[in-house]
Order: C-alpha cells, then sequence, then structure tokens
C-alpha cells in the first residue's frame, strides 16, 4: 500500500503514546482491566500535554446519512492519532478491523493497538496507517 507521509506531529504523537504505553505497563503490569491502562494512558499523555479525548463516538456516514451505531473508539490524542487499547490473553483479528474501520471513518492516518496483557509490552503494540 502506498501511505501518504505521515506530519512530524503525526510522528511525535506516535513515540508519545508508546512511550505512555512502557510507562503505564511497567508501573502496572499485565493483568488489569482495559479501563484502567485507559485512565492511566490518559493521564501520562496529559502530563506530556497532549490534548487526550477518551471513549469518543464515531458516527457512520453513508449516502448522506448519519448513523449513531455505537461506534466507539478508546483514546484520540491531539485530535489526530487513535488507540484502541486490550488487556486480552489473545488478540481478536476483529479488532484490527476495528481500528482500521475507526481510522477510515475519522479520516485519521495513525492508529495504535495495544494490548497490556503481555510480559513485554512491546509484543502488545502494533500501529496501523490509513
Amino acid at each position: 500500500m502506498n501511505y501518504d507521509a505521515l506530519t512530524e506531529k503525526e510522528e511525535a504523537i506516535g513515540k508519545a503514546i508508546v512511550n505512555a504505553a512502557f510507562q503505564v505497563h511497567k508501573e502496572l503490569g499485565p493483568g488489569l482491566l482495559e479501563k484502567v491502562y485507559e485512565v492511566c494512558m490518559a493521564h501520562v499523555l496529559r502530563k506530556a500535554r497532549h490534548k487526550v479525548d477518551r471513549q469518543i463516538d464515531i458516527p457512520i456516514v453513508f449516502d448522506g446519512i448519519v448513523f449513531d451505531e455505537g461506534l466507539r473508539l478508546d483514546l484520540l490524542i491531539d485530535d489526530l492519532v487513535i488507540v484502541e487499547l486490550k488487556a486480552v490473553d489473545k488478540v481478536n483479528p476483529v479488532w484490527q478491523a476495528q481500528i482500521i474501520s475507526h481510522l477510515k471513518l475519522t479520516n485519521k492516518n495513525l492508529g495504535y493497538l495495544i494490548n497490556f496483557n503481555v510480559p513485554l509490552i512491546k509484543q502488545g503494540i502494533k500501529r496501523f496507517r490509513s
């Protein structure tokens, strides 16, 4: 696939997200509920001076009609980068489709799927482009 180059800001946000995930995982480890990781990730990113929105509803726009069907993303950083968080033993491929859908429906270029239920957080971070 050919992707447009990410902006410096998008790349910087991506680095901040990865750094925050490492910090949260180092402090808390695996085995907690997703909501705990979400709250802590938002806190770390806000401390790093990023705007963080949580649990954002995503409408589906089709044929000139807006459908509010309950799609929701976990974190939106600086209105540019999407983060979906999980705390599961095995990542389901449907979550990859979920983040790709979120990227397309929001016209964002960069997203992360982060699973905190891993021994090493680098095993749980997956980056997506639209």
